[in-house]
């Protein structure tokens, strides 16, 4: 006679049998990197839309080789992946997988075929040659670059596709390619990249090095602002330029500065050339420095208050692809703004100030910046210390302005007054751009999606800019390269532009008397 079994006797078996089950498939796939847990991380998501090759968007550059042949003496059965299921996060890989000198092989490695692939793109995109402007420099005498840049598709002029509606541009693909948004050097990575003049300037007042081995400035120098910039104060527009030709560092600021600024903003000036922890420059191995680094300083970007063109990718934006890229704005006139970032609206310069540094240096992940050592500003006194110094940055010079800001018609040339009748008639550029400062502190949505087919362009999605700040337009000749993300460099190209866009339907005349208007301010 068989004994029969309990009931709980067969639940314990079914039981254990199902926790061995689990711990099998535990053991396979503990083994496994999805694209949001790599050892190293290209963004938000490493699966490349554009399929193009990556320094870290495959498994077998995430370590995985490295650590199986450790453990060939125990393989573990084959586990297949397939990247199309796996979920993107708005988070970025935390824990590092991989040693340091691996990753940083890698991306040397790659980085010719990386600044090959942006340098094809902007030489297809944009003439780069060095055409200057007779007789009109910048604040301190840097020439500035005249002409078009953009090149126009085969068999089209200007006053063709000015001729043409937004729809019929769209659809025949005539859209001239270096009106659409313009890629990081390396999209799928992003982070800040610095000018090589930065870099040896800072390299030899503090022996801090922001070279990175994964990528390089893209633009040629010839199209960014002039270095070190001139600094105006509101508070001493007597003393003109104070930087006296120098870059100001956390080496000199004291020197340049102490009697001319009261002690807080002494203080604000000191935290603003102080470096802190950045996503690509850190202590910790998950950077893209050859050595440690203690940081990024405000001023390594907006250099003496201003800006070297140095670039970035806004942290507000997800997925990866969709980021923007960010050409460093100007810090001069920001006591007369009241909305601050291109595309976040923030309020004051204080919420400004703080937010760079608790999000922006981290592409907007909080998680990263307490990893990476977020410097938490104190707001009554650091913050609005930083913020009293930001707001005396004066814009330069205009000697051919009123004080209403309109032209003084007894200084000023024949073309640059008809330019000014354009700017505030048949152009419309005033109804954004109001005198004196020529910004309304708001922000416009231009829809430039109108006029082309949302497009992968190296790893961005070029497709809807949605609604942008309207910065202010004074000292505009001295910081090129023009629009959010850089993509215009010269005045001619910015008047082109908004000629197509606002479909004005300008002559070549009427757009050469605005660019030479644009120059006065």
């Amino acid at each position: 006679m068989r004994q029969r079994i309990p009931k709980r006797t067969w639940a314990l078996v079914v039981l254990a049998t199902a926790l061995i089950l689990l711990g099998v498939v535990y053991a396979q796939e503990s083994g496994m990197d999805g694209p949001n847990h790599s050892s190293d991380y290209t963004g938000i998501d490493n699966t490349d839309s554009n399929n193009e090759k990556s320094p870290n968007n495959s498994l077998d550059n995430t370590g995985l080789d490295n650590a199986r042949s450790k453990d060939k003496m125990h393989p573990k059965p084959t586990v297949t992946v397939d990247n199309s299921s796996m979920k993107s996060s708005s988070y970025l890989p935390v824990v590092i997988k991989e040693d340091f000198e691996t990753i940083m092989a890698r991306y040397k490695a790659s980085k010719p075929e990386t600044m090959q692939r942006q340098m094809n793109l902007l030489n297809e995109r944009y003439d780069l040659s060095d055409h200057k402007v007779g007789g009109v420099n910048m604040s301190r005498g840097k020439p500035i670059q005249e002409g078009v840049r953009v090149k126009l598709p085969a068999g089209m002029t200007w006053d063709k596709l000015a001729a043409m509606n937004p729809e019929d541009i769209r659809e025949k693909n005539l859209f001239p390619k270096g009106f659409l948004p313009l890629p990081h050097p390396n999209h799928s990575e992003g982070g800040m990249v610095f000018p090589e003049f930065q870099i040896k300037e800072i390299k030899k007042q503090e022996g801090r090095d922001l070279t990175r081995f994964d990528i390089d400035f893209d633009l040629p120098d010839r199209f960014l602002p002039e270095f070190p910039a001139p600094i105006y104060l509101t508070t001493r527009s007597d003393l003109g330029d104070v930087s006296r030709g120098q870059l100001v560092t956390n080496q000199n600021y004291f020197e340049l500065f102490n009697g001319i600024l009261n002690p807080k903003q002494l203080e604000g000036l000191r935290l603003l050339v102080t470096p802190f922890p950045q996503q690509q420059f850190n202590l910790l191995e998950d950077r893209r420095s050859e050595h440690p680094s203690m940081g990024v300083a405000c001023f390594d970007c907006h250099a003496n208050g201003h800006t070297n063109g140095a670039t970035h990718l806004v942290g507000d934006i997800r997925p990866q692809e969709f980021r923007h890229r960010l050409d460093t704005p100007t810090l001069r006139g920001v006591n007369i703004q009241r909305l601050f970032g291109s595309q976040r609206a923030l309020k004051s310069v204080e919420d400004f100030t703080e937010f760079e540094q608790r999000a922006a240096y981290f592409d907007g992940d909080p998680v990263i910046a307490t990893k990476k050592g977020v410097n938490i500003l104190e707001r009554g006194s650091q913050v609005h210390f930083m913020a009293e110094f930001q707001e005396l940055m004066d814009f330069p010079p205009a000697p051919k302005l009123d004080i209403y800001g309109k032209l003084d018609s007894n200084k000023s040339s024949e073309s640059e007054v008809r330019g000014q009748e354009l700017f505030f008639g048949k152009a419309r550029c005033n109804e954004c751009h109001p005198a004196p400062y020529y910004t309304d502190n708001t922000m416009h949505n231009l829809k430039a999606e109108r006029f082309y087919k949302p497009q992968m362009v190296n790893g961005m999605m070029a497709s809807a800019d949605g609604p942008i700040k309207t910065f202010p337009l004074r000292g505009i000749k001295d910081s090129p390269p023009y629009l959010h993300d850089g993509r215009l460099l010269t005045l001619d190209d910015t008047v082109e532009f908004f000629n197509m866009i606002q479909q004005l339907k300008l002559t070549e005349d009427e757009k050469k008397d605005i660019v030479a208007f644009l120059r006065t301010l």
